[in-house]
């Protein structure tokens, strides 16, 4: 069979490879066409042809099975890892140093993220002080790709009146990260959950702060841990 080679350092790649590491989760576990397709706003035609140009390549990304789905191959991780390293750090700068609210560094390292030099990247590190997680509380990958094991849930699972401390917030939803943040729910918050049902959520975080309420949905975007 003939090997095509694919241009490793392309966005639409990277793009990919994150995408498929997001889905695995820590499991690795295969992707379906379909789940890609949601998560990359992309035609399942178009998600097929990508992939079968990365299982192919020289340095396959992916193992990729028609109707079996496909995971990352060893190489396909490593770049997605440093991909997140660089997406992670940068969001980390634009928050801290540069002041940009929670639900603008997202799309702002997305276009970013693909360009940096390893200089680059090791000099933002150094003046962050090699962070650990990044503002939206998802962990920030080592050089050499290892993650610190997270112990969270997601809201979902929560069935009763407790209170927790908010591990992470989902970074897809700019509209609801600022609707977060107005609540004062970020990561590190001390959150006060009542009347968790199919249906919806109630938050407060703090005695003083003003109620949210958040549908079955929008609440599995939050992930919260037991109080220390």
């Amino acid at each position: 069979m003939t090997t095509r080679r694919v241009n490793l350092n392309t966005e639409s790649v990277d793009n990919y490879l994150k995408a498929i590491f997001a889905l695995g989760g820590q499991d690795d576990e295969r992707v379906t066409s379909n789940a890609l397709a949601e998560r990359l706003g992309v035609a399942p035609a178009s998600i097929t042809n990508m992939l079968q140009k990365l299982a192919a390549s020289s340095l396959p990304f992916v193992e990729y099975e028609r109707h079996r789905g496909v995971r990352l191959s060893a190489a396909g991780r490593r770049r997605a890892l440093e991909v997140l390293r660089h997406h992670r750090l940068l969001e980390t700068f634009l928050y801290e140093i540069l002041e940009y609210p929670l639900e603008e560094v997202h799309d702002e390292a997305e276009r970013l993220e693909h360009f940096i030099s390893e200089r680059f990247e090791e000099r933002i590190a150094a003046k962050l002080g090699h962070p650990k997680f990044d503002p939206h509380g998802h962990c920030i990958p080592e050089m050499d790709g290892r993650m610190s094991t997270q112990v969270s849930r997601p809201l979902t699972d929560i069935e009763q009146d407790g209170k927790f401390l908010v591990d992470s917030v989902s970074d897809q939803d700019p509209l609801l990260l600022k609707q977060l943040r107005a609540h004062g729910i970020t990561p590190g918050a001390r959150l006060h959950v009542t009347s968790p049902s199919q249906q919806e959520f109630v938050l407060r975080a703090g005695s003083n702060s003003k109620a949210l309420r958040l549908s079955r949905t929008l609440a599995g975007t939050v992930r919260v841990r037991s109080p220390d």
